[in-house]
């Protein structure tokens, strides 16, 4: 059974049109990329799936159930998980406060007066593992505010982490990076799929990380769905050359 699948999905604001007809299926521990051209609709689909507004059109359902009238906070509870283009964390904290925060929100003690040792031990058990798997240990006491954008970008994925995402959904994780800081993001998003078995869906605009780490490829294209398929169906195929492709890759080289 499919982890996601959208049947004939479509999203009308007034008189634009700005998703239709779009059907998909994601496969547990898939790793997916969204790709086409800015207007394609990539954004509004991330909206779709993860609550923020239902479809006008199609129906959404998540591990077999439909959730196209499930509030954004029950899909997270049910492991939906997003980060965004604008990177959400706490600026004023440390990398260690934020994901020790994170944590803590995850567990149901964000309102709690007073933690027990044994269970403050259970959550710095957390925040040790999140700090292994993102491999940002070196900056535990680094102020988030002060820290590069990928940096900042790590202790985002850190934080949807102490979620247990089930679907984890990255808007542009590597946009604004140098190459170092790309290279360390496309390996942590690598290691979440093929190392702690997490399903991936994330929008990306550089081709070099879309083919390098993709297993599978949907194009969209005017809110259409132009096509779907691995790196190289999707590199040999003649509508997405035409459409998007070949101006990606010219700039991606550029």
């Amino acid at each position: 059974m499919s982890l996601l699948k959208l049947e004939s999905v479509g999203r009308r604001f007034g008189a634009l049109q700005a998703l239709k007809g779009i059907s998909l299926s994601v496969e547990p521990g898939e790793l997916r990329a969204i790709i086409g051209p800015n207007g394609a609709g990539k954004t509004t689909l991330f909206n779709l799936i993860s609550g923020f507004f239902p479809p006008t059109e199609g129906t959404i359902s998540f591990d077999g159930q439909p959730i196209i009238s499930v509030s954004p906070n029950e899909l997270v509870r049910r492991g939906i998980i997003r980060t965004f283009q604008i990177t959400q964390v706490f600026l004023s904290l440390s990398v260690h406060e934020n994901l020790r925060v994170a944590v803590e929100t995850a567990m149901g003690l964000q309102l709690r007066p007073w933690i027990s040792r044994a269970t403050r031990a259970k959550v710095e058990d957390k925040v040790e593992e999140l700090i292994e798997i993102t491999r940002i240990g070196s900056k535990l006491d680094r102020i988030v505010g002060e820290m590069s954008h990928g940096d900042q970008r790590v202790v985002e994925v850190g934080i949807a982490l102490s979620r247990h995402p089930r679907l984890l959904l990255l808007d542009e994780p590597t946009a604004g990076m140098g190459d170092e800081e790309t290279h360390h993001m496309t390996d942590l998003i690598r290691r979440l799929n093929k190392e702690q078995g997490i399903t991936i869906l994330f929008v990306e605009h550089d081709m070099a990380i879309v083919f390098g780490i993709a297993d599978q490829i949907t194009v969209l294209d005017n809110g259409t769905m132009l096509a779907e398929g691995t790196a190289a169906e999707i590199s040999e195929n003649p509508r997405v050359q035409t459409a998007y492709l070949g101006t990606a890759l010219e700039e991606t080289a550029a």
